[in-house]
């Protein structure tokens, strides 16, 4: 069988009038379109009191690992870590209460929309909070606990292939009690269980606490990582990675680390699926990419030395491909919640066939129940928005010093996007010396 958009033209005519009425709508403002537009101004100060001013409007109770998120990142970018440190942690302990309720009642709110749960993130938002709670501990001058978010990184990424197993098998035995054939999903899952930005930070902080030992196994790990995924890794390894943890005596060492654009948003996919003489629906989402204009970084060192960035990680793409796996979770709910619908619409319109008297009135209660199914079924399209979509390495080595540079973000045709100037930058031997830049157009 075949489960794809059904065109208008093979769908009864009750089901022409459900779409007809409820696609009339209202156009609705986008609530973040005043801090996204301080964020591409790079003003993110005033992007968060924007946020957490505007916060009880935009965020429901059921949001607050959103909340934590994107309050948590912003504040970063605005360089106050500590506080950041404090909303991405309490953000991941959420996550991790929410995650294990879903799995204890999982069963008995089968039927209750996505949208009404305790949001309990993506995977990938999980993953990616410990790099930036990592970067928060660096600048914060506490290398252990930098190294600890990276241990819980890669640990989330270790059990990433076995996190849903509990809850498929779970909704599986619901489908057979309910005599429910669930029918394939067509997304196949993409490994994913290592991250090469991950390593890579794990490789610098490592070799910034001392431990060459450990920072060569995160090396040869960003190497697997890349090796092993190569749908999601389809760019080469930037090619100062194997010459950081080769500085010649007498020399220190810049790292600079650049993030670039915004992690995908959900869109909705409708899908109609026939039952008798009528359809389910099925609303699922789908990760949509927002591109970022920024197509290389380079590094102007007012010496004449250039450091050009090359890509490391995609963001955007290790979101799709994990999002995936939770998707099966949410297409098979979706199939179960939509049958309950779907079936007690049928048996309505078994009534009205069957009945001279009432057949009236079950046809209009066939007709309200396709209304509800309709307009009840959405997808949950809630995700953090302020993740970026890209992560852009380099390294080189200097003669210790300071130095004063400027990093240009170019977009196609060799078009300045944005240039940020540092001044007189201490640049230390036998340390790490790491810069991060963030330009999220």
């Amino acid at each position: 069988m075949n489960f794809l958009p059904v065109p208008a033209s093979a769908l009864p005519l009750g089901a022409l009038l459900l779409q007809a009425v409820l696609f009339i709508s209202c156009a609705t403002t986008d609530p973040f379109v005043p801090v996204d537009e301080l964020v591409d101004r790079e003003d993110f100060s005033q992007g968060v009191e924007l946020l957490e001013e505007r916060s009880k409007s935009i965020y429901r109770g059921k949001d607050r690992v959103l909340y934590c998120l994107d309050k948590g990142l912003l504040t970063h970018y605005a360089g106050n870590y500590e506080a950041s440190s404090a909303l991405l942690e309490e953000g991941e302990r959420t996550i991790e209460e929410n995650f294990a309720v879903s799995i204890s009642q999982e069963i008995g709110t089968v039927l209750v929309s996505d949208r009404a749960r305790e949001y309990d993130g993506e995977d990938y938002e999980d993953i990616y909070l410990n790099a930036f709670n990592a970067l928060n501990y660096y600048h914060r001058k506490d290398m252990d606990e930098a190294l600890v978010e990276i241990r819980r990184m890669n640990n989330k990424l270790r059990d990433l292939s076995v996190k849903y197993g509990t809850i498929m098998t779970n909704m599986q035995k619901l489908a057979l009690e309910n005599d429910t054939k669930l029918p394939p999903n067509p997304q196949a899952p993409v490994k994913f269980n290592n991250s090469a930005l991950a390593r890579y930070l794990g490789m610098l902080f490592y070799r910034g606490a001392g431990l060459p030992d450990d920072a060569r196994i995160d090396q040869q790990q960003l190497r697997i990582a890349m090796a092993d995924a190569p749908s999601i890794y389809s760019h080469p390894m930037p090619s100062s990675v194997m010459e950081d943890l080769a500085v010649p005596p007498g020399l220190a060492r810049l790292n600079v680390i650049g993030f670039t654009g915004r992690s995908p948003v959900k869109n909705e996919e409708i899908i109609r699926i026939p039952l008798g003489m009528n359809w389910i629906k099925i609303a699922l989402p789908v990760m949509n990419a927002r591109r970022s204009q920024v197509v290389s970084i380079q590094v102007v060192f007012d010496s004449g030395e250039t450091l050009s960035l090359e890509l490391l990680e995609n963001i955007g793409a290790v979101a799709a491909a994990t999002f995936e796996q939770k998707k099966g979770i949410i297409y098979t709910r979706s199939i179960l919640r939509a049958s309950v619908k779907g079936v007690t619409a049928a048996v309505f319109d078994a009534m009205a066939e069957g009945s001279d008297e009432n057949s009236g009135l079950f046809t209009l209660l066939s007709l309200g129940t396709q209304i509800f199914a309709e307009a009840s079924e959405r997808a949950d399209l809630r995700s953090a928005r302020y993740f970026p979509d890209k992560a852009y390495v380099g390294g080189i080595n200097l003669t210790p010093g300071t130095y004063s540079f400027t990093v240009r973000y170019y977009g196609n045709n060799g078009r300045v996007l944005a240039s940020r100037r540092h001044e007189n930058i201490p640049v230390r031997a036998n340390t790490l010396n790491l810069m991060e830049e963030i330009c999220l157009k």
